[in-house]
């Protein structure tokens, strides 16, 4: 299992999978093949299905500028490996292509190679010793250990540098985010939201919910997301407003020190880490289950350590925040990280706080384990159509595409 450095990367959205993926590969082939005279990129499967919303084509040739780069979309063709698969070619003055380069972007920023099904090889190398809950409640407990030590046993005392870099970038996402009005871009006309209810909440006294400013929190971090800022995957783009409104939530709320933020922020990204590493974070994998699921699951665990619950308290925690995620299928309309993605983080946020309270009144005894929700996960997310796992081709990307176009056979809502 590798860094969560790889779980919470820095960049710009509106995807990981489908932007911040593509843009690396594309970076990396630029980097490997200098003398090329221009480039023909072809995508499979989800990244051809909804690359044009989230921009996948405008990262890769922005990424090869300035050489000409000619775009291939293939949707109906899925790569074995995975359902975001892209091939690169380098060619010469005659369009011949010499250098070929086929890879994956599974989600989260994260590539894999054809010749290296087990992820990246380059510069990632497996540093935690143990790759499920159990093994790690069983060491924690044998070692009287907290979550968040064991991410430092493993990850070296420099993790703390980095996530400060995280939480700085959280935080500015948010900040960013409440300032800002107007439409987000794609077509939609789908409005920013944040300052809006912010600013009702304020004027309410806090009397308007009893979450306090967390709604406005996720839909600034997520309609910065939408609009390409810079933001933290957390795991991913389309779910990078979940964590930073919790943490936000409970700074406002509690008694609490930057330093016991951090800690949390390890604890999430080793909840993370495990999903990702045992079953999946992408949605053109396993659905938005992967997705908001595990970004809830990361919040609910980060809230109940702030909240001073015990090893087994979190790991009941992030159960809950991805089991009753189960079956959440990907189907953003018109291949926008928008509709219904940056509601979604809205109620993953709150759904993640009352996980944590729960978690917290318990002793933690739960009959399902955290591992065993993971599992189910992955093979519910690989039995949900294709049409469910970003591809746009159905639920409400079918039923609804354009503003003022109401969903089919049913009543405007």
């Amino acid at each position: 299992m590798h860094t969560i450095r790889k779980l919470f990367r820095i960049g710009y959205g509106p995807s990981s999978s489908h932007t911040m993926g593509p843009r690396r590969a594309a970076e990396r082939f630029a980097k490997k093949n200098p003398q090329a005279l221009a480039f023909r990129v072809t995508l499979y499967g989800s990244l051809a299905a909804t690359g044009r919303g989230h921009l996948t084509d405008r990262a890769i040739i922005n990424s090869l500028s300035p050489r000409p780069v000619e775009i291939e979309w293939k949707p109906e063709v899925v790569l074995p490996l995975h359902p975001n698969g892209m091939e690169f070619a380098a060619l010469d003055e005659h369009g011949a292509a010499g250098a070929t380069w086929r890879v994956y972007s599974i989600g989260g920023g994260a590539l894999r190679e054809e010749d290296n099904p087990e992820g990246e090889s380059e510069n990632n190398p497996s540093i935690y010793p143990y790759k499920t809950m159990m093994d790690i409640l069983r060491y924690c407990t044998s070692q009287g250990k907290t979550f968040w030590e064991y991410v430092e046993e493993c990850e070296g005392p420099e993790i703390w540098e980095f996530l400060a870099e995280v939480n700085r970038v959280m935080k500015d996402a948010i900040a960013r985010g409440l300032q800002s009005e107007g439409a987000l871009p794609g077509g939609l006309g789908v409005s920013r939201r944040a300052w809006t209810i912010y600013r009702k909440i304020e004027l309410s006294h806090g009397r308007l919910v009893k979450e306090g400013f967390l709604p406005a929190y996720a839909l600034a971090c997520s309609e910065e997301n939408a609009t390409g800022g810079l933001i933290v995957t957390a795991p991913t783009c389309g779910s990078c407003g979940v964590l930073p409104a919790v943490l936000r939530h409970i700074e406002d709320t509690m008694e609490t020190s930057e330093t016991h933020l951090l800690r949390a922020l390890a604890t999430a990204g080793l909840i993370g880490n495990l999903i990702k590493f045992n079953a999946s974070i992408s949605g053109a994998e396993v659905g938005c289950q992967g997705e908001i699921g595990a970004a809830c699951s990361m919040a609910a665990a980060a809230a109940t350590q702030l909240m001073g619950g015990s090893i087994r308290q979190i790991e009941y925690a992030a159960e809950m925040g991805l089991e009753h995620h189960l079956g959440l299928t990907c189907d953003p309309v018109s291949g926008l990280v928008q509709i219904p993605c940056i509601e979604r983080n809205v109620f993953a946020a709150t759904r993640a706080l009352d996980c944590a309270t729960f978690a917290v009144y318990s002793d933690g005894t739960h009959r399902i384990p955290f591992d065993e929700v993971v599992e189910v996960m992955e093979k519910t997310g690989h039995d949900l159509p294709h049409l469910y796992r970003e591809t746009s081709g159905g639920g409400l990307a079918l039923n609804y595409r354009y503003p003022g176009q109401p969903a089919k056979n049913s009543a405007n809502s």
